[in-house]
C-alpha cells in the first residue's frame, strides 16, 4: 500500500477518502493512491471536515493548524495540505496504523 504524497514547499499534500458517520474514527485502508478514513461525524456543516482534521493531527502528532483542506470541501475526496511534515514521516505514521 503507497499514499498519494505530493511535496510541497514546507511540508506535502495528501489525497484522502473520508467515510462520515462511520461507527469508529478509524484508518481503514488506501484506494488508488488515497488514505481510506472513517469517521464517526456526520457530513453536515463542515463538522466531517473539522473532525478529519483533528482525526489527522492527532495520528500525526502536529497542531490541526498544520493541516489545512485545500480540495473537496463537500465531496468525499479531499486533499490536504500538511505544513512541516515530509511525505516520508507522513507514510510512517500512517501506514503504521494500517499494519
Amino acid at each position: 500500500m503507497s499514499l498519494s504524497l505530493r511535496n510541497a514547499p514546507g511540508g506535502c499534500t495528501l489525497t484522502v477518502r473520508v467515510h462520515p458517520g462511520a461507527r469508529r474514527n478509524a484508518i481503514t485502508g488506501t484506494h488508488d493512491g488515497a488514505l481510506k478514513i472513517s469517521l464517526t461525524t456526520p457530513p453536515t456543516d463542515g463538522r466531517a471536515n473539522a473532525a478529519l482534521i483533528a482525526f489527522l493531527a492527532g495520528q500525526l502528532k502536529i497542531p490541526r493548524g498544520q493541516i489545512t483542506l485545500l480540495t473537496g470541501a463537500t465531496s468525499r475526496s479531499k486533499t490536504l495540505r500538511l505544513d512541516g511534515i515530509s511525505p516520508d514521516e507522513v507514510n510512517a505514521a500512517l501506514l503504521s496504523e494500517l499494519s
